[in-house]
């Protein structure tokens, strides 16, 4: 308890842990561990909270071969598949989203990157989507270059969202097609653009607790403020469908353990929640205080009602 006190008021003041204080964090007594990280995250963050929510643009027919992903063309999942979706559809979706509260909403696409045509109706639903609705508006669609964020940041774009999905050493246990400097480079290429980048990975696809904490203090080194914890939804048909499910307990660690590494970002609980039979409340007092709300690309998620609703009762604040 001394050590975990140690920690906290060295946060506290400003002071950044490394990587052996974040480990003995994994051992410390749970319900203390996350009190503790309540604390940092009302000092740092006050009870604000950040939401959004996304559109799976277009759908599968993936490349890549990132393990957890049924979109990727080296599973067998049953999924929807279909192109970029028109600009209508994807303006008519903001529009839905906005009159139900939300800030901010997502284009994510699947595939390794998107081509000139497709860019340019992204573009084109983006402009419509600021110019229409006034809505804040992120985009991920993959590994793009330096000339493609700038034309993006033209046409209005807010956030670009890009995910490492775990450690530097984990990675190529979980996809081969590309690496994981590629995806520091594509950070790098969106910050060098100027645009704020949400980043994050995927727990529960084997990694151990050493690996998470290698991501999170590889986020902290990029500067990323935004960043999603994914719990891993076990997809059949993908080789990560007969992964053990993670319970609540771990991810309350888990997200505790990023708001000591990470004291002043939105540690947004992301895909996998709907698994949590609280709907993810108990991580929201462990040190989370952001959400992706409503459906998830391949997966079922948590209504936008039901989620405006706990984040009130826990009060919170969307900005």
């Amino acid at each position: 308890m001394a050590m975990l006190q140690e920690i906290k008021n060295n946060v506290l003041a400003g002071k950044l842990i490394g990587k052996e204080e974040a480990l003995a964090l994994a051992d410390t007594p749970l319900e203390d561990l996350c009190r503790a990280a309540n604390e940092i995250r009302k000092f740092f963050c006050g009870d604000n909270f950040d939401l959004c929510t996304i559109i799976n643009g277009k759908s599968g027919k993936c490349s890549e071969n990132c393990k957890y992903c049924a979109q990727s063309v080296f599973s067998h999942s049953k999924i929807n598949e279909y192109p970029l979706l028109d600009a209508e559809k994807i303006v008519s979706a903001a529009k839905y989203n906005n009159e139900r509260g939300v800030p901010r909403y997502s284009i994510v696409t699947s595939g390794k990157s998107v081509n000139d045509r497709e860019l340019d109706v992204i573009c084109e639903s983006v402009k419509r989507i600021k110019n229409e609705i006034g809505m804040s508006v992120c985009v991920s669609l993959g590994l793009l270059s330096g000339e493609q964020f700038e034309k993006l940041k033209s046409a209005g774009v807010d956030r670009i969202h890009n995910n490492l999905e775990t450690s530097r050493n984990y990675f190529p246990e979980i996809c081969t097609t590309h690496s994981y400097d590629d995806k520091i480079s594509a950070i790098k290429n969106a910050q060098k653009a100027g645009f704020f980048v949400c980043s994050g990975g995927l727990v529960g696809l084997g990694e151990s607790m050493e690996d998470r904490i290698d991501m999170a203090l590889e986020l902290r080194n990029l500067g990323i403020r935004s960043v999603p914890v994914n719990m891993l939804d076990p997809i059949p048909g993908t080789p990560c469908e007969n992964n053990r499910i993670l319970n609540k307990d771990e991810m309350r660690r888990i997200v505790a353990i990023f708001r000591f590494i990470l004291p002043d970002a939105f540690i947004r609980l992301a895909g996998g929640r709907r698994l949590l039979d609280d709907n993810g409340r108990e991580c929201f007092v462990s040190g989370a205080n952001a959400v992706i709300s409503g459906d998830m690309l391949t997966t079922s998620g948590i209504s936008i009602q039901s989620d405006m609703k706990m984040i009130k009762e826990l009060g919170y604040e969307v900005v």
